[in-house]
C-alpha cells in the first residue's frame, strides 16, 4: 500500500509519537521512511538544547548553530527509525517554512503517506495562518495522517 512515507519532526513530544506511528507504518509495509525537518528561529531553544544541553534565548540564533541542531535532531531520528526495524530511511534538513518543505519530500520521494503530530513547537502566527500540519492536510497530493 505504502512505499514511500515523509515524517515531519520538530523536537517537539508530538513529533516523536509522529515518528514512532511512521516508523511503525513503514515497518509494516517494507516502505522507505523520509525524515524531514526544518529549523526555525521561534524554536532555536528547543533545538540548541538537543546540542549543547543548556537553554539558549531565540536572540542567540544563528544559522550555523541551527542547523547543527537540526543535524543532530535528524540524527536522534534516525536512532529512533533504526532501533524500531525501519530498514530503508533517510533524513532532510530544510528550509524555510516546515509545511512547504515536508510537502516539497513528500512530492520528490512520491510519498503514499505524510505523518505529522498535530501540534508541534510552531511560533504564534500558527494560531492565525494554521498549523504545519493542517496546511499539509490540506495542500498534500497524498494520504495525510495527523498524530494527537
Amino acid at each position: 500500500m505504502f512505499t514511500s512515507i515523509v515524517v515531519g519532526i520538530d523536537g517537539s513530544d508530538a513529533a516523536e509519537r509522529a515518528l514512532r506511528m511512521a516508523c511503525g507504518i513503514a515497518k509494516q509495509f517494507d516502505a522507505a521512511l523520509h525524515i524531514v525537518h526544518t529549523p526555525r528561529d521561534e524554536t532555536v531553544a528547543y533545538a540548541a538544547d538537543a546540542i549543547s544541553g543548556f537553554y539558549v534565548g531565540p536572540n542567540a540564533a544563528q544559522q550555523e548553530m541551527l542547523r547543527e541542531a537540526a543535524e543532530k535532531l535528524c540524527e536522534q531520528a534516525l536512532g529512533v527509525a533504526a532501533q524500531d526495524g525501519v530498514q530503508s530511511v533517510a533524513s532532510h534538513v530544510g528550509n524555510g517554512d516546515p509545511a512547504s518543505d515536508v510537502l516539497d519530500r513528500a512530492e520528490a520521494v512520491d510519498a503514499g503517506l505524510i505523518v505529522t503530530g498535530r501540534r508541534g513547537l510552531g511560533n504564534f502566527s500558527a494560531l492565525v495562518l494554521g498549523s504545519t500540519s493542517h496546511q499539509i492536510s490540506k495542500h498534500a497530493k497524498c494520504a495525510c495522517l495527523t498524530v494527537p
